[in-house]
């Protein structure tokens, strides 16, 4: 009576937390239950063989964004070659919007929301009887202290080379609409001690990282203090192996108690995700976003400032209400401020967020096929929107992966999102292409693009050079001075007219 838990994560480094939530409360099933996962981009075939292979009765599937389409075919191929066996979905995908998808046409049933009660229940009565009737089954959402913590399911394999994710609470009070937590009527700690003495477990099985999926870390500054002060104490005691810990922060909630924490972390051990999505109070205004700005800003500065703490920072291009030159000086604003990274993201419309509403009075138009990214807006045309996609391409080739740490703040100079545009419009231009592009050649066009803006070869070259001579690569780009002086005329107009 073998239960399969599965889904296709987006990297191998990715170990899916839901699935061993799930495994961690099958109770009585936890025994014949067994947790097999995948990585995007596998031959259906491939995965059908080895799931069939436990020779399941029941088989779970979470479901996300980034897996639907390729879990649908899984599926889609399990009912041709095994209709015996029962498929069960779940996961954020198909907890909303579901009458419509294929994938939970062709399943057996679909559990909708929380699942750690809610699908083992399911399972009993598959495999024992009364046969469930309805396909669509509410999840209940239990008190966090019957749910029992999923973290000894990591295996050594995991902790030896993937991303721990590990939450300390669930929900969020905020109401931001282009988020599936908004949906939250609030936040639910878990029991603290409980999870701390996890975290000692798996700190003792060797785990080094450790990435916290709560979406609002700093909102109980009490509870965020005492689970810093593990980590601090884990570095005291082993400063030659060292923890590396990852949250989410509220950007505007930084009181001087967590500064203090904040301080005391060494280089290499704590980062933080900051979520700013847009500096533009009105467009925040549109999207139920309680945001003070001038906090937030401050906050971001002091980090930068006065702690070891690397910052990766969240921007969203196409929110409703919001125009280019309006996300053209938030993303300026941000890049004063310095952050280690900025995530240039493109909206997407989660199924279930009610950003939906706003689709009629702001012209949005989204891709009906994951992950859903915004085209258009009556703010921004579908030409435009492809360039910011563009755009946020080559920011992480060129800005987020550090490779370009002395060249970057000389392409940005004093107006950064207008060059960058500049950059990339030209790259793409040049390329007819955002992914795949050799690290070798990438520096060869950074130089050539400098070039075209009137810096001298020589100049442009070493520049990039001192870039570029860190990286593990034997080739370097050599400027090429007849083609930078003939290309710079017409690049000039190109940019002009593109602009």
């Amino acid at each position: 009576m073998t239960i399969l838990l599965s889904t296709l994560n987006a990297r191998y480094t990715h170990a899916s937390l839901g699935l061993r939530y799930l495994l961690a409360n099958m109770g009585d099933l936890r025994e014949t239950t067994q947790l097999q996962e995948f990585v995007i981009g596998a031959k259906t075939t491939d995965v059908v063989e080895r799931l069939l292979a436990h020779q399941p009765r029941i088989i779970g599937f979470g479901v996300y964004i980034w897996n639907v389409e390729e879990t649908t075919r899984v599926v889609a191929l399990l009912k041709r070659v095994a209709p015996q066996v029962t498929i069960v979905l779940g996961g954020p995908e198909v907890s909303y919007e579901s009458q419509e998808q294929h994938i939970v046409q062709l399943a057996d049933y679909l559990v909708t929301g929380w699942g750690d009660v809610t699908f083992p229940a399911l399972c009993r009565k598959i495999l024992h009887g009364p046969k469930p009737l309805m396909k669509v089954h509410a999840g209940v959402q239990p008190p966090l202290e019957d749910i029992k913590l999923p973290y000894a399911a990591y295996t050594d394999q995991d902790i030896a080379h993937r991303t721990l994710y590990v939450e300390a609470s669930r929900g969020c009070p905020f109401k931001c609409e282009f988020c599936l937590s908004s949906l939250d009527k609030t936040a639910w700690p878990f029991d603290l001690d409980a999870f701390l003495a996890e975290l000692e477990s798996l700190h003792a099985r060797g785990a080094r990282l450790f990435k916290f999926v709560d979406r609002t870390f700093n909102l109980n500054i009490k509870a965020s203090l005492r689970i810093m002060q593990f980590f601090l104490d884990k570095l005291a005691a082993h400063p030659d192996d060292p923890v590396f810990a990852h949250f989410e922060v509220v950007p505007d909630h930084l009181p001087d108690a967590l500064k203090e924490a904040i301080q005391q972390f060494p280089p290499g051990t704590l980062q933080f995700e900051i979520g700013i999505q847009s500096f533009n109070p009105e467009v925040q205004g549109i999207i139920s976003r309680k945001q003070n700005n001038d906090k937030s800003a401050a906050n971001i500065r002091w980090l930068r400032e006065h702690s070891h703490a690397h910052l990766h920072v969240d921007l969203i291009a196409g929110l409703p209400g919001e125009d280019l030159d309006s996300f053209a000086r938030g993303f300026d604003q941000l890049v004063t401020l310095a952050p280690h990274e900025i995530q240039f993201g493109i909206l997407k419309r989660l199924r279930g967020t009610p950003i939906i509403r706003h689709t009629q009075a702001y012209g949005m138009v989204f891709d009906p096929y994951p992950p859903y990214t915004i085209l258009a807006t009556d703010r921004i045309d579908f030409a435009t929107m492809q360039r910011l996609v563009r755009f946020a391409r080559y920011w992480d080739l060129v800005a987020n992966s550090g490779r370009f740490a002395n060249t970057l703040p000389v392409v940005l100079g004093n107006a950064p999102f207008a060059n960058f545009m500049a950059l990339s419009d030209w790259l793409y231009a040049h390329t007819d292409a955002t992914h795949r592009i050799a690290l070798d050649k990438l520096a060869a066009l950074v130089v050539q693009w400098l070039g075209s803006r009137g810096m001298a070869g020589d100049e442009a070259s070493t520049l990039v050079d001192s870039d570029y001579a860190g990286q593990a690569h034997k080739a370097k780009p050599k400027a090429d001075a007849k083609a930078v002086k003939a290309d710079a005329a017409p690049q000039r107009q190109a940019r002009h007219l593109a602009a």
